[in-house]
């Protein structure tokens, strides 16, 4: 996933905290754990503006609208921790407030069920390869279950077995995404770091049926 901060090679790997990963909702209470863990220039603001107001926006005028976002119900994503280290983010909602996605000829619109849209991971330098976007997606999975979402939807690349650069997979990659229960809709026009994006569709509703219960071995989002 996408990582944040100065790019640098650490003299030697970051020791775990003791204990699970747990994720927890973006509420404004935990605000002050997003920022070091999320694109400070973004701050998950590009799919959830056109493309015209995020040409004139600012990095400042991004923060202070993922901090009225988090002050909303839903809230815009889910932060991991490790301990009391804030080590991941998770952005979603849904795709009907992602204005940048509801203009898009290259990622359009499959059908017209209010599906959430996943839209981006970043975790923290030095955590990567440690299970912290997989726990991010579970909980991402959970949160929107929980609050009546039909179905998620995720823009990810296919790498084929290459190492991709970081800076282009903060889609995430349709591995992890399947390993979740996705599946794969359409190869869209889109393109990150000269891969087509797919468009991956996961059901958590159906007419006539329950809705569905995560597996025993998700990571339970904590409130």
């Amino acid at each position: 996933m996408r990582q944040t901060g100065p790019v640098m090679k650490p003299s030697a790997t970051p020791a775990l905290p003791d204990g699970p990963i747990v994720v927890r909702p973006a509420t404004i209470e935990r605000f002050d754990d997003v920022g070091p863990v999320i694109n400070r220039s973004c701050w998950c603001q590009w799919w959830r503006l056109t493309a015209a107001e995020y040409g004139r926006s600012t990095s400042a005028s991004h923060r202070a609208a993922l901090r009225d976002q988090c002050a909303a119900d839903p809230v815009p994503g889910v932060v991991a921790y490790l301990g009391d280290l804030p080590v991941g983010w998770c952005g979603f909602g849904p795709r009907s407030a992602m204005r940048r996605l509801e203009r898009s000829r290259t990622i359009p619109a499959i059908d017209g069920q209010p599906v959430w849209s996943i839209v981006c991971f970043d975790v923290r330098p030095g955590y990567r390869r440690r299970g912290v976007a997989n726990a991010l997606l579970a909980g991402a999975i959970e949160y929107a279950d929980a609050h009546g979402a039909v179905g998620l939807e995720a823009y990810p690349t296919d790498p084929g077995g290459t190492r991709r650069d970081a800076t282009f997979s903060y889609t995430g990659f349709t591995g992890m995404f399947e390993a979740a229960g996705f599946r794969r809709v359409i190869e869209t026009a889109s393109h990150a770091d000269r891969l087509p994006r797919w468009l991956m569709r996961l059901d958590l509703m159906r007419p006539g049926e329950a809705r569905r219960v995560p597996p025993h071995d998700e990571p339970e989002v904590a409130e």
